[in-house]
């Protein structure tokens, strides 16, 4: 593989900009190439002979011109000089000094180098500075939680004598064995004091004294740390008198509690279960901490590689030296010499397994370093053969179903409209599972983070393939049965008993696999897709993340196949006890869930707008707020005028319908899509893009348009004569479906655009513990 495909593949996607232009800098060798060429006299062609010594002299030329590239630095072309400024720091400007006549192309090159790499390297600096602001932090929720655990697993343990024994002299580490807190087992916690516990100064490759464990040069703030650490050595656990458990209202309780006393701070209680929600909460922000450190070496790594690979192929093509000039100057630069990352790396490591893994090294980088799912081969088969089975058995119930002419009976078509609506929802989620399988190849293809934005767990995450094996495994199961139900029901005699259960046979099949307790079938999905089912049915009580109003969207797309669910508790209650003689319409109860059922997901949605609302202060959540209350009245009122017909109920189902429709049309494209700005380079579209081709964003939006007005007609009721029964509500909400995966893919390429516009390539975890004295500070500045 080519260097440059290999450079783009490995990039951080939200980090995209921050990256050497390789592709830039190669575009202008290109033209120095071009260049080169068209001064060039043609070349004679040489006889035979001539060739045949040239190859035998090959070797020899080769050699000489590599002992001339191993020259000294005095015979490149460029000088590099640093330019220091007050408020940027260091900044590295190249001068050309070949002659300037016919290099107007070289120029332009190193000029375009030295704007990559200072861009590269006040990045990965910043980066860096954030990182070890990060550390400090760190130090003190570790402190805060050693502190914590002492108190709270052994209240008689000599805290004073042992917690001096954890004392940390840099310059004079001498190892020191106490009881560890937590298991009760003696352990090495020399590396591990309470007041340098997680040191950035800190490495593991050798000491003076211990040769895994050398001195590495501290910085003065981590000085000034441990000098406030040594202060307070007076009584280590004094510590847990100025902390405080930071309340993220995560869960109903801690939600309700909040808006009971108006704090987002609660006091220590001491129990072992206040502990483990730190630990866990502790495990989480070092997990991410450490994927940030990894992907920063990454990040150094892969252009320190492209500017040496850059600068190797500008040498291949004019003929000078400039790589050894330029490469000396990186080399001392912030992102060539840095060791920050690396130190703390292992700093991290040593941290999160003698606390977090019990000391068990494999386990502890098992979780730091989760392996990359491989793509299997036979998922792509079982795909395959699923959906060959499926075509094959829908061909077949349609070609039964005309044998038999049940659409030309009375009958026939009285029992279709009674047994389509039991099938119909699993034919909405196939379809949404399809769509979502779409979704997912086309965000890998232009380098979507979608596993980050979901907050997928690494290695968990379903590829298209998996979900178009799933929605292949559905709609097997579903055309088999609905071929088995049509074939049972032409021996009824038979088979009078069993037909009915063929529907509830499935649901329960379908219910066993969702909830099944056991790893099989993608068990950490589903708990997601339970765990986000669940967040959105107690909307206001839990914090509102991505998933949640993500997943509450689909809801909204979802009525049909949420009604779908009450017909089957319909059908079997009182369809089937009454051998067929009553509908579902005909029972008041059922009319009432009607409404309601249309209506829950766009409550959750309002909800959810109200928590952000209140938590985020954004005024653009009472707006959306507004537009799915909007909603509901509409769904309302059409609902009403689907049971009863009247002109009044028109009126109102038409008003509220185009009102609640201009004002979703608008949200989709504007503010879910990000497009027509006004002032956008893009006209009408927005500054930056993902797809090359603009007009797929304008036929996007057109069918957005229409889509959205498609369900006006279930308001107006244009007559279609081929169309029977509920067929007609059935095609619009495949629509609305149809229409949901489309905005899915756009709503998350506008997510994606906005965290590589802020860099956010990370999920925030807030700390456990916040200090009162920093609270003072605060406020008294």
């Amino acid at each position: 593989m080519k260097f440059g495909k290999d450079f783009k593949r490995e990039m951080v996607p939200e980090w995209i900009e921050a990256y050497v232009d390789y592709n830039g800098l190669k575009q202008i060798l290109q033209d120095i190439r071009h260049s080169k060429e068209s001064k060039q006299p043609p070349t004679p062609a040489r006889s035979l002979e001539q060739r045949l010594a040239l190859y035998r002299n090959f070797s020899g030329l080769n050699l000489q011109s590599s002992a001339q590239n191993t020259g000294d630095i005095e015979d490149q072309v460029i000088s590099v000089n640093t330019v220091h400024h007050e408020n940027s720091g260091k900044f590295y400007i190249t001068k050309f000094l070949g002659s300037p006549e016919g290099a107007e192309n070289e120029i332009r090159f190193f000029n375009k180098l030295d704007q990559e790499f200072n861009k590269v390297n006040t990045f990965y600096k910043d980066k860096v500075d954030e990182v070890m602001r990060e550390v400090t932090l760190l130090n003190k929720q570790m402190d805060a939680l050693i502190a914590l655990r002492i108190k709270v697993m052994d209240p008689g343990f000599d805290a004073f004598g042992s917690l001096q024994r954890l004392s940390f002299d840099i310059n004079n580490s001498t190892p020191s064995r106490i009881t560890s807190p937590l298991r009760m087992t003696t352990v090495d916690t020399d590396h591990m004091p309470v007041g340098t516990s997680f040191d950035p100064s800190y490495s593991r490759q050798g000491s003076s004294t211990n040769a895994s464990h050398p001195k590495v040069p501290i910085n003065r703030n981590t000085l000034r740390e441990k000098r406030d650490i040594d202060s307070q050595k007076s009584d280590p656990l004094e510590i847990l008198d100025h902390i405080k458990i930071v309340n993220t209202f995560e869960s109903p309780m801690s939600t309700i509690r909040g808006v009971l006393k108006e704090s987002k701070e609660n006091d220590l209680s001491y129990k072992k279960e206040e502990l483990k929600k730190v630990e866990q909460r502790l495990k989480i922000i070092f997990f991410e901490f450490y994927q940030k450190l990894r992907l920063l070496k990454h990040f150094s790594y892969m252009n320190l590689s492209a500017l040496a690979k850059i600068l190797k192929k500008y040498e291949k093509i004019t003929s000078r030296k400039a790589a050894r000039s330029y490469m000396k100057m990186v080399d001392k630069s912030y992102l060539g010499s840095s060791e920050e990352v690396t130190s703390l790396l292992d700093r991290v490591e040593t941290t999160f397994i003698k606390h977090f893994s019990h000391s068990n090294r494999r386990k502890g980088m098992k979780i730091l370093r989760p392996k990359h799912k491989i793509e299997k081969h036979r998922i792509t088969f079982l795909s395959g053969f699923l959906s060959g089975c499926s075509i094959a058995l829908l061909v077949a119930f349609i070609l039964l179903r005309d044998d038999r002419k049940l659409m030309d009976k009375e009958e026939g078509a009285s029992y279709l409209d009674k047994i389509v609506p039991l099938y119909s929802f699993y034919a909405y989620i196939v379809l949404h599972m399809l769509l979502y399988a779409a979704n997912i190849y086309f965000w890998r293809r232009y380098k979507i983070n979608y596993a980050f934005i979901f907050g997928f767990k690494q290695g968990t995450e379903l590829s298209y393939r998996e979900v178009f094996l799933l929605s292949n495994g559905l709609a097997m199961l579903v055309f088999a049965a609905l071929l088995m139900h049509l074939h049972m029901n032409s021996r009824a005699e038979e088979y009078v008993t069993r037909i009915e259960y063929v529907p509830l046979g499935l649901m329960t099949v379908l219910l066993f696999i969702t909830f099944c307790p056991f790893n099989i079938i993608y068990r950490s999905s589903r708990l997601f897709l339970i765990r986000c089912v669940f967040r959105c049915i107690c909307a206001p009580l839990y914090k509102v993340t991505l998933p949640d109003f993500f997943l509450a969207d689909q809801l909204t797309s979802q009525v049909e196949a949420i009604r779908s669910l009450e017909y089957y508790i319909c059908y079997y209650t009182w369809v089937k006890s009454s051998h067929g003689h009553n509908t579902c319409q005909s029972h008041n109860v059922y009319n009432i869930f009607y409404f309601i059922l249309a209506v829950i997901p766009y409550w959750f949605r309002f909800f959810q707008c109200i928590r952000r609302l209140f938590e985020e202060k954004d005024q653009a959540q009472a707006y959306n707020a507004l537009r799915y209350f909007l909603t509901i009245l509409a769904v309302v009122i059409k609902t009403a005028y689907s049971l009863r017909k009247s002109l009044t109920w028109e009126v109102l189902a038409i008003l509220s319908s185009l009102v609640t429709t201009l004002f979703n049309t608008y949200w989709d494209i504007v503010v879910d899509w990000g497009l027509l700005r006004r002032k956008s380079k893009n006209k009408f579209l927005r500054d930056k893009l993902i797809l090359r081709h603009k007009s797929v964003y304008f036929i996007a939006m057109v069918l957005d348009v229409l889509l959205r007005f498609a369900w006006l007609q279930l308001v107006l009721k244009f007559n279609v004569p081929s169309l029977q029964g509920s067929t007609v509500s059935s095609i619009f909400a495949c629509l609305e479906v149809i229409r949901r995966g489309m905005w899915n893919f756009f709503r998350l390429e506008n997510e994606h655009l906005n965290n590589v516009g802020k860099y956010r390539a990370f999920k925030s975890v807030p700390l456990p513990f916040v200090y009162h004295e920093e609270d003072d500070e605060d406020k008294e500045e």
